[in-house]
């Protein structure tokens, strides 16, 4: 964050002002004053920086850092800088994310890669689509009959989104995705590459072949779910596949048909997970399991 940033730079903002908004406590109020323009690590901040350490183990990075203001607790407090302002707090690291995300609020929701308002006129748009105000659709992106889409919502470059799929607001649709046989809530974020709501894989196996099972359910994805690039969630044989509210699923996760996971779940990438597979809520699922 700290060179070559893809975002918008932030505007600066006060130590005063940060601190209000990590609800830090600033060690020196002689230090209310001082303007803060971004931040970063330890090792690469500079006097323009916020940074953060809560670990002892950084203690040799946070002793050497030139960053303008540390987040730190009081243990770490002894070993900052006397150059660096102190902003006092129990969970710097906690702190610190508070801080970024108002100082970077678009890295939080993905926008049209091409800046566009409404909708493309390179885009396909079937007559029966019914889409609210504030949609945007950006190029070589297609959108099939019966279609619905809310408010504020982004579908990306390439992305085919089949007939009767139901899409809420404020979502985005990566470049490249596929959304067929679904049913999204709003606030969804679906990165690039993803392939939601087609075949389950589901087989009656036979000496003389086998004989594939009909898969006529649907992918419920619930309100506030993040869904990384390249992940498979395939359509219920029967019952439906459903991800639950809140949920945050890495890239390259497969997930089988007729799966229900919880709320508020975390699914580190390349996890593959078993039809019908029931998962509770606030359940972690680390990587490759």
């Amino acid at each position: 964050m700290t060179q070559g940033t893809f975002f918008k730079r932030p505007s600066p903002v006060t130590l005063a002002d940060l601190a209000t908004l990590a609800g830090a406590q600033l060690a020196d109020p002689s230090h209310a004053g001082k303007v803060i323009a971004g931040g970063a690590s330890l090792d690469r901040a500079g006097p323009g920086h916020l940074t953060f350490c809560e670990n002892k183990k950084y203690t040799a990075l946070l002793e050497q850092t030139h960053a303008g203001a540390c987040l730190v607790n009081e243990r770490m407090e002894g070993s900052v800088p006397p150059h660096v302002a102190v902003l006092r707090v129990a969970e710097p690291y906690k702190a610190f994310v508070t801080a970024m995300r108002s100082l970077y609020p678009d890295t939080l929701r993905p926008a049209s890669w091409f800046d566009s308002k409404g909708v493309s006129p390179n885009a396909v748009i079937h007559s029966t689509a019914y889409l609210e105000d504030d949609v945007v659709v950006d190029p070589l992106a297609v959108i099939g009959p019966d279609v619905e889409i809310g408010s504020g919502t982004v579908i990306g470059a390439g992305a085919v989104i089949g007939a009767g799929v139901r899409i809420g607001r404020d979502c985005h649709i990566g470049a490249n995705a596929s959304v067929l046989c679904a049913f999204i809530g709003n606030d969804v974020i679906i990165h690039p590459g993803c392939r939601i709501g087609q075949d389950g894989f589901g087989y009656l196996m036979g000496a003389r072949g086998h004989q594939k099972v009909p898969q006529a359910g649907r992918v419920i994805i619930q309100n506030g779910v993040e869904i990384g690039a390249g992940c498979t969630i395939d359509r219920g044989a029967l019952n439906d596949t459903v991800i639950g509210e809140g949920s945050k699923i890495d890239n390259l996760v497969q997930i089988g048909h007729n799966v229900v996971i919880g709320k508020h779940c975390i699914i580190v990438a390349a996890t593959a997970i078993a039809g019908s597979a029931q998962i509770g809520d606030y359940v972690v699922i680390a990587a490759q399991c």
